[in-house]
This record gives structure tokens, sequence and C-alpha cells, in this order.
């Protein structure tokens, strides 16, 4: 059995000024199929525009206000709204709020970086 706890995960920095905790995914266990990671988003930060090719999202939002795109829709969104991001398919994620974000990421399969593609 693997277990991983949220206070001993790792802390990730990205370039939009927010921490990732991977929980489970390919850098904590040999998992392949699917992976499982925590967003802290600050106010007015935005997760930058990408897609992945091979691999399908879900955005669970368990605290804070933003706006999502996924392709060429544009929704508020707020705690308890889950979010589906297909594969290909540009999107981002802007904390509109007054308050940290926090989300939980669910990749299917784990997220690799390497399916990460930045975009404008």
């Amino acid at each position: 059995m693997l277990i991983v706890n949220r206070e001993q995960a790792r802390v990730l920095h990205t370039p939009h000024n927010s921490e990732i905790r991977p929980l489970m995914d390919r850098t904590t266990s040999n998992i392949e199929r699917c992976s499982l990671a925590e967003e802290l988003l600050p106010p007015g930060a935005a997760i930058g525009r990408h897609y992945h090719l091979e691999t399908e999202e879900l955005y669970y939002i368990l605290d804070g206000a933003g706006e999502m795109s996924v392709g060429a829709e544009t929704q508020a969104v707020g705690g308890g709204d889950c979010i589906l991001i297909p594969r290909g398919e540009i999107h981002t994620l802007c904390n509109t709020g007054n308050r940290t974000m926090r989300l939980l990421l669910v990749c299917g399969p784990a997220y690799s970086l390497a399916d990460h593609h930045e975009t404008k």
C-alpha cells in the first residue's frame, strides 16, 4: 500500500505563481493511468493557456472563485465545481476572487510534463 500525505508532499512552484502538490503521480509512484495533485492559485493569478494531446483532465475546485476557459467557452467557476477538460482543448483558469483558490487536478493517463503544451 502506498499513502502520500498532503503535508509531506513536495511543493512545486509554477511560473504563474501557484503551488502544486503532486499527491499521486509518476514522481511519487509507478502509477500510469491516472494522477492526482492539489493546486493553490493566488488571487489574480492564472494558469497559462495550454493543452494536452494524450491527457484528459478534471479540475475540481475546493475553494475560491475564478474564470475557466476550455476551448472557445468561458464560465465563472467556484467551490464545488468540477470541470472536464478533454484532450486537445486549450484551457486556462484565472483566480478572480480575493482569496487563494484551492483545486484538485485529476489526469488520465497520469500527468506527464512531456504532454503539457503551452500556447498563446
